[in-house]
This record gives structure tokens, C-alpha cells and sequence, in this order.
């Protein structure tokens, strides 16, 4: 019995459950596994998975960042609105970059710095900067002026949009970011034990500084891609994407306690957020239940953490 329920609790009984949630999905959702609905699903993830990228940092480095829904609704409309004004979709795409990481950057600087709270500066943050992209905009959406903006989201390479591809080079370059650098190394040993790590000579604030402007960046990336789909710049995107990010991450392994974390782990989180949305949608069920849904998938997911930290204890 113990040994089944390390193995639930592990990084194998991740995959297990997501893949017994997959058959029986497949099983009885009508359409689910149709190519067009696959495809669907992935594109319907791609901010999520994007965004979980760097959240995996950070959480691992025992902080965390309320603010990228926001980074990633003001970082598209930055990008239509630069490219609008100035006839050049390359200046407004690095505009958006460059806004998302001095954003994330800034969140650095009072998080490590100052050493103030990172549950209070992003909570600030978060309204700042969905304040600045709704006077920016005056409360509404701005439409693209160049169509070519919308093949950033419309083309696709051997039939697979060019998000999903995005989605899937920025896993395959974090996950080496984490695993193969000192860098990851790093910010695992600074979740693990923040001061040990500072003797050993981890700089500990310019770590956390940098793992907060590679958030903003990633915010921004996502934020292009989310304004080239929905076609046009809205203030009021993204709204609540920080708890399904962070939903995903936890669900995936990665310890609110910091210290720990797999790439792995948190697209299998990605995914099982995804099909829980799209079951959602192809069962018709009302958006009023998908919040109860999220809410109790966030539940569980914090669970699943407590479960693990206290069986990583004992192990201890």
C-alpha cells in the first residue's frame, strides 16, 4: 500500500493518472480524439504552457508571480498598438518583449532587492499594469491594422500551428535550462534552502532578479500570440491566468515550498488543465461550473503538494 501510494505521488503516478484520465476521456467524450480537436485542445493551452515555463522557476525558488496575467494582456496590446503606430509588426513585437521583461524585471528588483513580499508586489503589480493597459486603451480592445499580424497565430509548420511549436521549443529549452545549467541548479538549491545556497556562493538576489525578468519576457511572448488570435489588443485578456498557471505547476510536481521541480511534470499539469477545459466544452457545460472546476482542480493541486511534502519528510 505504501509503495502505490509513493508511486501516486511521484512523478510516474502523474503520467499513470494523466493517462488513465486520457483513455477514459477518450472513451466517452464524443470527438475528443479527432485530429481537429487535438490540435484544438494544444492551441487552447499554449498561453498556459508558456507562462508555466518560468512560473516553474519561481515557484521552485520558492516565490511566485500574480502579476503575469496582466504582463501578458498589456504586452499585446503593446504589440498592436506599437505596430499600429509605427507600420512595423518586428517594433512592436520587440516593444511587447521588451515591456514584459522590464516588468518582470521590476518585480525582481523589489522582490529580491528590497525584499519585499512576493504575494504583495505581484498583487500590485497586477493591478498596476492591467490599469496601465486599460488607460492605454481607454477601457477597449484595439484592432489590428496589418493583417500579417494574425499569421503569427494563423501558420502552421507540417500542418501544426506555430504556437503549439513555440510552445513546445520554450519546454524543451526550460527543461534544459533546469536540468543542464547552473543556473537551474541554482534556483533549486535557492528554494531548497535560500541562506545555505547564499554560503556556497549562489547569488541569491541577482537569481532571483533574472528568474523574474525571464518571467515578464515569457509574459510577453505569450501575450503576442494570445493578440494575434483573438485578433486584436484587449485589456481585459488573460484575466486569471496566474492561478491556472500556477494550478498546472503545482499539479505537475513543482513544490510550493520551492526546491522542486521537472519540466516533465508540468506538461502533463498543462495537459490535464487543457482537457479538463476542453471535456468542459465539449460536454457544453456552463461556464459558471468550469469555475467550480478550476477552483477545485487548484484545491487538489495543493493538496497533491502537502501530500508530497510530508512524504519527501518522512523520506527525509
Amino acid at each position: 500500500m505504501n509503495a502505490l501510494k509513493k508511486t501516486l505521488l511521484g512523478e510516474q503516478g502523474l503520467v499513470v493518472i494523466f493517462a488513465a484520465a486520457f483513455v477514459i476521456v477518450s472513451l466517452f467524450v464524443p470527438n475528443f480524439l479527432t485530429e481537429r480537436n487535438m490540435l484544438g485542445l494544444l492551441q487552447s493551452v499554449v498561453t498556459i504552457g508558456i507562462v508555466a515555463c518560468t512560473m516553474m522557476f519561481c515557484l521552485a525558488s520558492r516565490d511566485f508571480d500574480l502579476s503575469v496575467g496582466s504582463i501578458v494582456a498589456f504586452s499585446g496590446m503593446i504589440a498592436v498598438m506599437v505596430s499600429n503606430a509605427t507600420g512595423s509588426i518586428p517594433v512592436g513585437l520587440l516593444a511587447a518583449l521588451l515591456c514584459g521583461a522590464i516588468v518582470g524585471f521590476v518585480n525582481g528588483i523589489v522582490i529580491a532587492r528590497f525584499r519585499i513580499n512576493a504575494l504583495i508586489t505581484t498583487l500590485a503589480t497586477m493591478q498596476i499594469v492591467r490599469g496601465l493597459a486599460l488607460i492605454a486603451s481607454d477601457g477597449r480592445a484595439v484592432g489590428i491594422n496589418d493583417p500579417a499580424f494574425y499569421q503569427l497565430a494563423l501558420s502552421r509548420f507540417v500542418t501544426v500551428p506555430t504556437p503549439i511549436w513555440i510552445m513546445l521549443i520554450l519546454f524543451v529549452v526550460f527543461g534544459f535550462v533546469l536540468n543542464r545549467t547552473v543556473f537551474g541548479k541554482n534556483t533549486l538549491a535557492i528554494g531548497g534552502n535560500p541562506e545555505a545556497s547564499r554560503l556556497a556562493g549562489v547569488n541569491v538576489v541577482n537569481t532571483r532578479i533574472w528568474i523574474f525578468a525571464l518571467q515578464g519576457l515569457v509574459c510577453g511572448i505569450a501575450g503576442i500570440l494570445l493578440a494575434s488570435r483573438i485578433t486584436s489588443g484587449q485589456p481585459n485578456a488573460a484575466t486569471g491566468l496566474e492561478l491556472s498557471v500556477i494550478s498546472a505547476c503545482v499539479l505537475g510536481g513543482v513544490s510550493l515550498a520551492g526546491g522542486r521541480a521537472a519540466m516533465s511534470g508540468v506538461i502533463v499539469g498543462v495537459l490535464i488543465m487543457g482537457i479538463a477545459e476542453n471535456v468542459m466544452n465539449l460536454l457544453n457545460i456552463q461556464a459558471f461550473y468550469q469555475y467550480v472546476v478550476r477552483g477545485l482542480i487548484l484545491l487538489i493541486a495543493v493538496l497533491l503538494d502537502n501530500l508530497r511534502s510530508s512524504a519527501a519528510g518522512r523520506r527525509g
